[in-house]
């Protein structure tokens, strides 16, 4: 594999692959989500998800394959960013390029995600593009970490998705005060 990541529109053969990766017993202790019902899941992507054009969601594909899913939501006057992707895509670098592919694409700011707080590798992902600890959430009994990515917001220098060409005399952000009062 070459590892070649790229976005398309979602189409109706990948929700079977989407609820069988919202099903996976790894993904679902590491997220702390509950994976719905066969029924459930499928009206939510198409009333909630693809029947809202307020919603933008791509596929993201990794050599041809369907590897899993990155969307974006209005939940009140707040843009969130969520994804998922299947297990065997998980370690290789795959969420990152797609979340740059996505970020490119998905133009507004600020943008919200709200993962696990145990879940160290979501929370870097984000991190890694720019997001920045705002606080925590809890969901039930799980505590999330808020994250937000603002209008200015982006890779941290040298960073993996960082795209920027270093500049000398461009004013440098204080890395210490990014850390926010989330944990």
């Amino acid at each position: 594999m070459t590892n070649n990541v790229r976005l398309r529109d979602v189409e109706e053969a990948d929700l079977e692959l989407f609820f069988r990766y919202e099903h996976d017993a790894e993904a679902v202790r590491r997220s702390r989500f509950t994976p719905r019902g066969r029924e459930r899941f499928m009206t939510h992507w198409a009333t909630k998800v693809l029947g809202d054009p307020s919603v933008f969601v791509q596929t993201v594909t990794v050599d041809g394959e369907t590897a899993g899913n990155v969307v974006a939501w209005w939940d009140d006057h707040r843009r969130f960013i969520g994804y998922w992707f299947g297990q065997r895509y998980w370690g290789r670098g795959i969420g990152t390029r797609a979340l740059t592919l996505f970020l490119e694409r998905e133009k507004n700011r600020p943008l919200h995600a709200d993962p696990f707080a145990d879940n160290t590798g979501s929370v870097r992902l984000l991190e890694k593009h720019g997001f920045q600890h705002t606080g925590t959430v809890r969901y039930g009994e799980h505590e999330h970490a808020m994250l937000v990515l603002r209008e200015n917001s982006g890779p941290k220098p040298g960073a993996v998705g960082d795209t920027r060409t270093p500049d000398a005399s461009a004013p440098q952000a204080d890395v210490g005060s990014a850390a926010g009062s989330g944990s």
